[in-house]
């Protein structure tokens, strides 16, 4: 039995999740614009473990949402889950937070276009299939009228996270551009299934190295 230990914590939204096998058992989370995480992110996997009636000493991997995002709350996960992978000597596993994003989109056909709120016109933003094959690397990008004229030709473009108002605002209007109304944060509950998938091809990281992916220099304020 393969116990992994999910967290999310890129953006306001503070989130946990136990899984087992690739399959949920826990779901802890709390979106709050103040980033409570130095204050929740503990508490949340105490209770993930209590809840759910594992030992700690069950846990055969720690997964960590590695960015973009923001810097403060990528820095907390991050070190909570180094430093539960070196006191239990177990692996560290890292997942993309834009594909964390777009999972929450199911469709049959077109393109997933995650979007993260990265300040004035700029977003983060990454281009899936419909079964969540990378099309186009992330990457930091402003937002213009002709952005993702390259796909929207030939593909409609399903569009997902906090990023969406200033796509929707800023890029030139067509049809094949949708937008979700709501699921716009990432969540713990669709690391399950990346980090099983991981932890089974044993893709771990270096613990003493790994950083997670800022994409941009940190800016106070």
């Amino acid at each position: 039995m393969s116990y992994i230990l999910n967290i999310e914590s890129s953006t306001t939204n503070c989130s946990i999740s136990l899984s087992l096998n690739g399959k949920l058992i826990f779901l802890k989370e709390k979106n709050d614009e103040k980033y409570s995480h130095s204050t929740n992110l503990h508490s949340f996997i105490q209770e993930s473990l209590k809840e759910s009636h594992v030992s700690v000493k069950k846990l055969s991997a720690i997964a960590v949402s590695k960015g973009p995002g923001s810097y403060t709350g990528l820095r907390i996960g991050v070190a909570a889950a180094k430093g539960l992978c070196y006191a239990l000597d177990i692996p560290l596993i890292s997942v993309s937070t834009l594909l964390v994003l777009g999972k929450q989109l199911k469709v049959k056909k077109g393109l997933i276009v995650p979007v993260m709120d990265a300040r004035r016109d700029e977003v983060y933003s990454a281009v899936f299939d419909s079964n969540f094959n990378m099309v186009r690397k992330v990457i930091p990008e402003i937002i213009k009228k002709n952005s993702f004229d390259k796909y929207i030709s030939e593909n409609k473009l399903f569009f997902i996270g906090n990023g969406q108002e200033k796509c929707e605002r800023l890029i030139k209007k067509n049809s094949n551009l949708i937008f979700s109304s709501n699921n716009t944060f990432p969540s713990a509950k669709e690391m399950t299934f990346l980090s099983y998938q991981k932890f089974n091809s044993s893709d771990f990281e270096d613990i003493a190295y790994f950083e997670p992916d800022y994409l941009k220099e940190f800016i106070s304020g």
